[in-house]
């Protein structure tokens, strides 16, 4: 019980004071970042800037690394693919590129999106029809990884900084809502990637 309590506390700590960083750095940081580009008037670049942010981020996410080595090892025993330590780096390296991608994407489509005014739910709907009719064909050892995969993009490391681009960028916008635009971005960043991990392992 000691060492439960004491981890507790730990975490919430650790927590707390996460937060505070992210509320003193990283924040204002995506916030200030879609303002000027937003300013500039710069589409192309904006752009740019979301999908290097989307990729950035995920691509070095510890949660993502994590999946994508044990989909590799049990990729493995499946017999999907050999039990090489060269062949389960590159399948592992595959995962996490195709995920990132995925998260690029996915935050450049809700920049657009917010630019454009469109509803966000529409994309939702249609997001979500598409990994149902998807998980009904994509093979069975790739349907939880593929899951997974959107489950860890919204941690630590991308969901501050994708949230204050999209924040940062409704608040420029007149007539846009910077808590659903913000966290909108963080729907389709978990959306994605359950799509192209599906569409990999048809592919691969």
């Amino acid at each position: 019980m000691d060492r439960i309590v004491a981890g507790a506390v730990l975490v919430v700590f650790g927590l707390a004071f996460f937060i505070r960083g992210l509320e003193l750095a990283l924040f204002p940081l995506g916030e200030t970042l879609a303002y000027g580009f937003a300013r500039k008037g710069s589409l192309f670049w904006l752009l740019l800037f979301a999908f290097a942010l989307g990729f950035g981020t995920t691509v070095a996410e510890p949660a993502l690394i994590a999946v994508a080595e044990k989909a590799a090892e049990i990729a493995a025993q499946g017999g999907v693919i050999n039990q090489h330590e060269e062949a389960m780096e590159g399948y592992a390296l595959g995962l996490r590129l195709t995920v990132a991608l995925s998260v690029g994407f996915a935050v450049v489509l809700g920049v657009f999106r917010i630019i454009k005014g469109w509803p966000i739910q529409y994309f939702i709907i249609c997001g979500y029809v598409i990994v149902v009719v998807m998980t009904a064909f994509a093979p069975a050892e790739i349907i939880g990884i593929a899951y997974d995969s959107g489950g860890v993009t919204t941690s630590t490391v991308t969901v501050p900084l994708v949230t204050s681009l999209g924040v940062g960028l409704a608040g420029s916008i007149a007539g846009r809502n910077p808590m659903i635009d913000g966290f909108g971005l963080i729907a389709f960043a978990s959306l994605t990637p359950i799509i192209f991990v599906m569409a990999y392992g048809m592919i691969i």
